[in-house]
């Protein structure tokens, strides 16, 4: 069961969504130690929706339609707000030089920004609710232990594999910064995909 567990969930965080699209865009515009802090922001925002499915909060969800709408359309409308943000030269793709002697406060933005991205997605803790008591044996003596502990391996899988994402896309960020035009298409390419992902969250069903 564990081992379906991984490949599952391998499947869900490699599948491209909005931590993805962010982590790359952090790549690709301000290199790898800043892909690895959206990485860890996108990480921190799993935890408010496992704490909520572990105490019920997503059932409210489930349930409740304007609970649900509330959260749907602040995650929205911050999606929208990013992808304007994208347009120009600021957010995500505002190009900052690796060095940069703010460094420290730019990474706790960063990571305050994949934080955000992930709570405000009511999806996420109905995902927890509905996909992790699946892989646990109804016979289990510590269920809230054994949920703990997939959710810590979900969480770890997701940093490592949106890390991997983060080194790749910054592998190649000198060849991308140093081409006005390419980064210009790029602007509205990440543009484009946080929109559409605002629109997909904006159609979602409970």
């Amino acid at each position: 069961m564990y081992t379906a567990f991984l490949l599952t969930s391998l499947i869900v965080v490699a599948s491209p969504g909005t931590g993805v699209l962010y982590t790359l865009a952090v790549a690709l515009t301000r290199g790898s130690r800043m892909s690895i802090a959206a990485a860890f922001g996108c990480t921190l925002g799993i935890i408010p929706a496992m704490l909520a499915a572990i105490v019920g909060l997503a059932a409210i969800l489930h349930t409740s339609a304007l609970a649900f709408a509330a959260l749907k359309y602040c995650g929205v409308a911050y999606l929208l707000y990013m992808a304007w943000q994208s347009l120009g030269e600021r957010g995500a793709l505002a190009v900052e030089a690796t060095d940069a002697k703010d460094g420290t406060r730019s990474a706790a933005r960063v990571v305050l920004t994949g934080f955000l991205i992930n709570i405000l997605n009511p999806k996420l803790s109905i995902f927890f609710l509905a996909f992790l008591p699946q892989f646990i044996a109804a016979d289990e003596a510590h269920p809230l232990a054994a949920m703990l502990e997939l959710s810590a391996t979900f969480m770890a899988m997701t940093f490592g594999v949106f890390v991997v994402y983060g080194l790749f896309a910054a592998a190649v960020r000198d060849r991308v910064v140093s081409r006005p035009r390419v980064m210009t298409w790029l602007r509205r390419a990440f543009a484009g995909g946080f929109a559409l992902l605002g629109v997909r969250l904006a159609l979602s069903e409970r």
